[in-house]
C-alpha cells in the first residue's frame, strides 16, 4: 500500500494549496484587464499586486515571500520577506510575479502571465540581491545532455541528436536584448531558428520544457527571480534548467557574495535553485500566449485560463474559469 502521509502532511505544500493559489493568480490577471494595451505598466502591476495580496489572506498556508516585487520594482507590497497566507497550514517559501510581462500587458502583446510558485520552507534560493541570471532551459531530453558551460552551437547539436530532430527544425527562445546579439547570431550560425521574446521569460522557459511546445530551448540572461520561478515549474515537467548569476557591476557582485550567493560564474543546477520535488507553480494568462489564453471579457462574463504544475506528482492541470463580471470589474 502506498503511503500518502508525505503528500498530506500539514508541513508541506499539498494539492489543495495548489488549487487555492489559482484564485490569487486569477484575481491578479482579471484586475489587470482594464490596463491591457493602455500603455501604463505601473498601473497594471499595482492593480495585480493589490488583487493577489488580498486573496493571499484567504489561503490556508504560512508563507514567506522569498522572491517578490522587491527593490527592483520599488514595490510597497508583496516584498521579499513579507508574510502571506492566513498563518495556518503548510510552511512555504513563496515566489510571486503578479504580472510577468508588465510591458507586454501595457502594450497589449502576448505572453503576459500572473505567477505564483511555492515550495517547502527554506528550499528556494534567495537570489534577490542579484537581479539577473543567465539560464538554459530544455525539456526532459536535455537532462544530462546539454550544459550551460558549453557553446550554444554545441548544445543545439546535442539536443537535436537527443530529440531526433534536424538542426534546421530546432527553435531557441531568447529575450530580444542588445546583450544577446552575439548569442542570437551564434544560434542562427548553428543552423537553428530563434524565437525572440520582448519580455516574459518565465513563459519562454516553460514552453521550452513542454513536450508539445514549438520551442526546444530557452537561453540567455533574464531575471534571476524568474529563474527560480521557472525552476519550480521545470520540476513538474521533468526538464532541465541551469543558471549562472549575472551581476551588472562590481557592487552588485559583492552584494550577492555578501548574501551567500556564488557570483563567480558558478553554475546553479535545478536542485540548487529549488531543493526537492515538492514544488507548486501556478499561472493565469493575462494576455494570450502559447502556455495559456489571456483573460477574455465578454459582457456579463470574464473567462480565464490557468495552469497548475506540481513537482511531486509531475502533473500539469489546466483550469478554465468563468467569472461574473459584476463581481470583478
Amino acid at each position: 500500500m502506498v503511503s500518502l502521509s508525505a503528500d498530506m502532511s500539514p508541513l508541506h505544500p499539498d494539492r489543495n494549496l495548489a488549487l487555492e493559489l489559482v484564485r490569487a493568480t486569477e484575481a491578479a490577471a482579471i484586475r489587470a484587464v482594464p490596463f491591457i494595451g493602455r500603455g501604463d505598466k505601473l498601473a497594471a502591476d499595482a492593480a495585480a499586486v493589490d488583487a493577489m495580496r488580498a486573496f493571499f489572506t484567504t489561503v490556508n498556508f504560512d508563507g514567506t515571500i522569498v522572491i517578490g516585487e522587491g527593490e527592483k520594482d520599488e514595490a510597497p507590497m508583496l516584498f521579499n520577506g513579507e508574510k502571506v497566507g492566513n498563518g495556518r497550514g503548510p510552511q512555504c517559501d513563496v515566489a510571486v510575479d503578479p504580472i510577468d510581462g508588465t510591458s507586454l500587458t501595457a502594450a497589449g502583446r502576448q505572453n503576459a502571465l500572473s505567477v505564483i510558485a511555492v515550495s517547502d520552507r527554506g528550499s528556494m534560493l534567495d537570489a534577490s540581491t542579484v537581479f539577473y541570471m543567465d539560464k538554459l532551459v530544455t525539456g526532459p531530453a536535455g537532462v544530462g545532455v546539454v550544459d550551460i558551460r558549453l557553446p550554444i552551437g554545441e548544445n543545439i547539436r546535442l539536443l537535436s541528436k537527443a530529440l531526433g530532430k534536424p538542426i534546421e527544425e530546432m527553435v531557441v527562445s531568447v529575450l530580444n536584448r542588445p546583450r544577446h546579439e552575439k548569442l542570437i547570431a551564434d544560434i542562427r550560425a548553428a543552423g537553428a531558428g530563434t524565437r525572440l521574446m520582448s519580455d516574459g521569460d518565465v513563459a519562454g522557459g516553460i514552453n521550452a520544457a513542454r513536450h508539445n511546445a514549438r520551442t526546444d530551448m530557452c537561453v540567455g540572461v533574464g531575471g534571476s527571480p524568474e529563474g527560480i520561478v521557472t525552476a519550480c515549474a521545470i520540476k513538474a515537467l521533468g526538464g532541465h534548467i541551469q543558471g549562472i548569476l549575472w551581476p551588472r557591476h562590481d557592487e552588485e557582485k559583492q552584494k550577492g557574495a555578501d548574501h551567500g550567493l556564488r557570483t563567480d560564474g558558478y553554475v546553479y543546477e535545478a536542485d540548487e535553485l529549488v531543493t526537492g520535488q515538492n514544488t507548486i507553480f501556478v499561472a493565469t494568462g493575462v494576455t494570450d500566449g502559447q502556455l495559456v489564453a489571456g483573460v477574455r471579457h465578454e459582457g456579463d462574463f470574464i473567462y480565464s485560463e490557468s495552469v497548475v504544475l506540481r513537482g511531486r506528482s509531475g502533473t500539469l492541470r489546466r483550469i478554465v474559469s468563468e467569472h461574473l463580471t459584476s463581481k470583478w470589474l
